[in-house]
């Protein structure tokens, strides 16, 4: 009740009636009881007094007096955003027991549990935005510095090195997680260039004992053992008060050849720089890790906060901007931009990068006690550049990274992709072309797969998903989705044999994969995407085809269609126990669809049959039984896809982690030569069905003998006829 009463006071002040509410000596405010007051419930325990209180802060901070803003700015009073920063710490911790928690002991609230713990971590940033956004210039500083010395600098920046250290309190992908947050969310330039400052030392410049004590409160929190302590023969040493870093000159040396500095330098040694653990994350990490230090490149590109030139130290500057950047110097007439503009790359700094890196570096130095320690010749943004390039390369290359996460890589290299040769050159070209060539061969097997009937369907729509997401704007994803238990997928679930389930996922996966390779190589080469994949179009039913002997039209055999029973088999199953029945076999291929049938005889009339029963061609998976020579196994997969069918998709969620089952047929015939019959019949569709497939696909699978993307085009081939037209087949 206190809380809405002092809430409801605060939502009616402004410069005249907050005068009411202070005590003033010489001018200056010496006593303001309703803020005092209110911010020792800030840490309450119950979130609507805590809501109160911020509710009530935002209110002052929003008046816009001097005299209060100095009051609430200077100590004993300042101590609040320390403390704040200090709960928001433990927080940050507690979000990563349950992140680790959950990683261990799977469980099925796991998901809800740490979206709320997020809710919580979110609105915290959002309060500080919020109290920013006032305009009082000594809250963002104490904002920032508090940030800077209890969170980033001794907790977040240390748990980012690639080897694992006993006695920090928080994992890499929790950190990588909330520095996107952060930098998301609170929306200050020092704080944002001061963090990608820091992303030149390695990791032990933040480590070392020191006690931060902004504003006069003290942590209480201890982040390193004493075997922490930096190694005087690696990356640095302790020097005083002071952290001082030696950067390796690999990355700076002009004569060390970009391509080579990722695999250059042991993704698990303790001299890289965490700029450059962000890139060995993306070469050797796992899906998440891959994932998180995306999302942390994207944020930082995205930071409109962040200083083009810091973007352009860090080889994260897309390449319009760096154009636009060195156009206009030269317009100005500064330096020899001229020259960077036009040439195929810049070995050296010429345009103030250097001087702005060494700004932030600087105050990292006399503000936060680490000093990063470059060579004399500075570091170069066009290395760094290829640096980045050589990893989202890399990354393409790797076979244990899921499509969902490849497509966020591409999206980052689509924001990055230079025109110069100097960078994304021949040898980028070849390793995704390489990289191309395998998915090629795991979409050929896929067309003599389960699902070739709905491989061209999935390949269009992911065609347009793909297109969409590397050409947006923005990444797709929200950070804390690398915080969520993964689920497994089917195709990581397979016991004995493999059912169409699994094979689904995996044909998916596939075709993702192909499609982005496929479209960053037209990107590469400067060519504009298609709305559609270059595909060749369906062709006509041939005449002698079994689909026209059978009079099926375009529909397909839907029960209680007739057809021809034209080179049908007859046979018994029993789809009940007890309960055998007598059909007549088909098997019928049109286009890139197939179906076993199953059709009654027509007692009138025997040459004709009602089709009682329909099943998928593709992934039946014939089989003679071994014992009994007149007994025909099939599987029998859905018609479609579950998780492409919305009607189908909330109960899909829901079973995806048990064990969905396909559906088996035994057929029995009257003899060992009508068994084989049936069984070539099917055969013969099926090869049928995957040749169309793979015809209207060539020209995706023809791309290594074809290096002009432009050439591509869904034009049909010249032996078909040119009023060759979808309307007769499917």
């Amino acid at each position: 009740m206190c809380g809405a009463f002092g809430r409801a006071i605060s939502g009616k002040l402004n410069k005249n009636t907050i005068s009411l509410l202070v005590k003033t000596q010489n001018d200056e405010v010496v006593s303001f009881p309703l803020y005092s007051e209110a911010i020792r419930f800030a840490f309450h325990e119950e979130s609507m007094v805590r809501i109160a209180v911020r509710t009530l802060t935002l209110n002052v901070y929003h008046v816009g007096d001097d005299n209060v803003n100095r009051y609430i700015t200077s100590s004993p009073h300042a101590e609040y955003f320390s403390n704040l920063v200090s709960f928001f710490r433990k927080q940050c911790i507690e979000l990563n027991k349950l992140v680790s928690s959950t990683l261990k002991n799977p469980d099925p609230n796991s998901t809800s549990t740490i979206l709320a713990a997020v809710d919580e971590i979110e609105d915290n940033l959002y309060y500080f935005s919020d109290a920013i956004s006032a305009g009082i210039p000594d809250i963002g500083r104490l904002l920032t510095d508090n940030c800077l010395q209890l969170l980033i600098l001794p907790l977040l920046l240390p748990s980012l090195r690639m080897d694992n250290v006993n006695g920090i309190e928080i994992g890499a992908v929790t950190s990588l997680y909330l520095l996107c947050c952060i930098l998301r969310i609170v929306k200050i330039k020092d704080l944002a260039n001061t963090i990608a400052a820091a992303l030149f030392c390695p990791p032990e410049a933040y480590i070392p004992h020191f006690e931060a004590k902004p504003n006069g409160f003290t942590s209480g929190h201890g982040f390193t053992h004493e075997s922490q302590l930096l190694d005087n023969n690696t990356a640095g040493e302790v020097d005083g008060e002071c952290l001082r870093v030696t950067v390796s000159d690999m990355a700076t040396s002009s004569h060390v050849h970009p391509q080579d500095l990722v695999t250059q330098n042991d993704c698990n040694g303790s001299h890289l720089a965490l700029r450059e653990a962000l890139l060995c994350y993306i070469t050797t990490g796992d899906d998440v890790q891959v994932l998180g230090s995306l999302s942390v490149l994207a944020t930082l590109l995205q930071t409109k906060e962040l200083d083009e030139s810091m973007l352009d130290a860090l080889g994260i500057l897309p390449q319009r901007k760096q154009h636009k950047k060195l156009l206009l110097q030269a317009l100005v007439g500064e330096g020899s931009d001229e020259e960077q503009l036009f040439s195929r790359g810049s070995n050296t700094v010429k345009d103030g990068t250097s001087t702005e890196l060494d700004s932030y570096l600087q105050r990292l130095k006399e503000q936060y006690g680490v000093l990063c320690s470059f060579l004399e010749r500075g570091t170069s943004p066009h290395v760094n550049r290829c640096q980045v390039l050589d990893a989202l390369v890399s990354l393409f290359c790797r076979s244990n990274i899921s499509a969902e996460t490849l497509w966020d890589g591409g999206w980052l290299l689509r924001q990055l992709l230079p025109y110069s040769e100097a960078e994304f050159n021949s040898h980028h070209h070849e390793l995704l072309k390489g990289s191309y060539k395998n998915c090629t061969s795991a979409l050929l097997q896929e067309i003599r797969g389960v699902w070739p009937d709905l491989l061209i369907t999935v390949l269009c729509d992911e065609w347009k998903k793909c297109k969409r997401v590397i050409e947006a704007s923005s990444p797709r994803k929200d950070p804390k989705c690398i915080l969520l238990p993964v689920q497994k997928s089917f195709s990581e679930d397979v016991i004995s044999g493999e059912s169409s389930f699994t094979a689904g996922d995996r044909m998916c996966e596939s075709v993702k994969v192909f499609v982005l390779l496929l479209q960053l190589q037209m990107f590469s080469l400067g060519r504009v995407l298609p709305d559609h994949p270059p595909i060749f179009p369906p062709s006509n039913i041939p005449e002698n085809s079994r689909a026209r002997a059978t009079g099926l039209d375009i529909s397909g055999p839907k029960p209680g269609t007739e057809l021809r029973l034209v080179d049908a088999v007859p046979c018994r199953i029993a789809f009940e126990r007890g309960k055998e029945r007598h059909f007549s076999l088909l098997a019928i291929s049109m286009g890139t669809s197939g179906w076993i049938v199953l059709a009654e005889e027509l007692p009138v009339n025997r040459q004709f049959g009602v089709v009682r029963v329909a099943a998928p061609l593709a992934g039946s998976n014939p089989r003679i039984d071994e014992k009994h020579s007149r007994w025909l196994h099939l599987r029998i997969r859905p018609s479609a896809l579950p998780f492409m069918d919305p009607s189908k998709s909330g109960v899909y969620n829901k079973v995806k982690s048990k064990a969905l089952v396909d559906g088996r047929w035994t057929l029995a015939f009257r003899d060992e030569e009508s068994c084989k019959s049936a069984f070539s019949m099917i055969l013969e569709e099926m090869n049928l069905q995957f040749n169309e497939v793979e015809r209207r696909l060539r020209p995706l699978l023809d791309l290594e003998r074809d290096s002009d993307f432009s050439n591509l085009s869904p034009r049909p081939p010249k032996a078909l006829s040119s009023n060759t037209t979808a309307s007769n087949s499917l």
